[in-house]
């Protein structure tokens, strides 16, 4: 009995800070795992950016939203509205900021917009490490950011696999129940309580489970190091170079010097580095400074996927 294989991908739809540049666009993510899609931030375009890239909004599961700064969630009413006028019926979990439903309603209310689906919406402390989260696929925590308003980034775990069956080993007649367990990690027993399989012999170590973790706008906070501690992907904003360190910190943001830096002292496996101020017409000089810090650092550009292997 063959395992299907669970997909892991990042797609970044946008790079740009907090006006976009050229062909870099505003905050957007989706992360999809075993064909289930988050959307990770929404500025404004994203609906634009998710036609572009050949990502059917409607398969979006939940929405997550870091702060409420404009380029991380404008995009939201209108992806919101498509989404209604494209007919959706199924549910959409939305996790933001208190505050993110009254602007919501708002808009909602002004423009006479009455969704076609239930939006599910809850507010998360943005000061807290905690489980917000949990499907079949994954569980997702906060991660507390510094920035000058509420904001929050998300540690996405995929659940721990079930081991897996080697068919040429399997007594024949066995029940799906008997081979659900034998997943589990169980053994199986007839009704005597004699040995019918023992899972040593007949499964196999699980695949590991892939973990992301997206550390949104902040300045620099070494303790975050230990909650992203051994991720397989860490994203972490890197808005300026570290000459303006000073403007960074004024604005609560990181330098990509910074960013490579905690991603060595979290000892994560690969790092991506993105929300690019404007100044920066070439970003390879930002790349190249978090390279001294972190070598397998790549930039999070405009249609760059990421597929973790298991």
């Amino acid at each position: 009995m063959p395992q299907a294989i669970l997909d892991f991908e990042l797609k970044i739809l946008g790079s740009a800070s907090a006006t976009p540049f050229m062909d870099r666009h505003h905050t957007a993510q989706v992360l999809t795992v075993s064909g289930t899609q988050y959307l990770i931030d929404c500025g404004e375009g994203t609906q634009r950016r998710l036609m572009e890239q050949k990502i059917r909004h409607q398969r979006i599961h939940t929405i997550f939203i870091s702060h409420l700064h404009g380029d991380h969630f404008f995009g939201l009413f209108g992806l919101l509205g498509t989404m209604h006028l494209n007919g959706r019926t199924e549910p959409l979990r939305l996790f933001g900021p208190a505050g993110l439903d009254e602007v919501l309603t708002m808009q909602f209310r002004h423009s006479y917009t009455h969704l076609n689906f239930e939006l599910e919406f809850t507010a998360i402390d943005t000061t807290q490490h905690a489980q917000i989260f949990e499907d079949k696929y994954v569980t997702v925590h906060t991660l507390p950011m510094r920035h000058r308003i509420p904001c929050c980034g998300f540690l996405f775990r995929e659940k721990p696999k079930r081991r897996r069956l080697l068919s040429e080993r399997l007594p024949a007649g066995l029940t799906p129940t008997q081979l659900t367990a034998l997943t589990l990690g169980e053994d199986v027993f007839d009704e005597n309580n004699q040995v019918v399989a023992l899972n040593a012999d007949v499964t196999t170590q699980p695949k590991r489970a892939r973990s992301y973790a997206y550390c949104s706008d902040t300045l620099y906070t070494e303790s975050l190091a230990d909650l992203v501690r051994g991720v397989d992907l860490l994203y972490h904003e890197a808005t300026f170079m570290d000459d303006l360190r000073d403007r960074a910190h004024t604005t609560h943001h990181s330098t990509a010097r910074q960013a490579g830096l905690l991603a060595r002292k979290a000892q994560v496996h690969r790092l991506l580095i993105g929300h690019f101020s404007s100044r920066y017409r070439d970003l390879q000089p930002l790349l190249a400074e978090a390279k001294t810090m972190f070598e397998w650092t790549e930039l999070a550009v405009e249609g760059l996927t990421v597929q973790l292997a298991e």
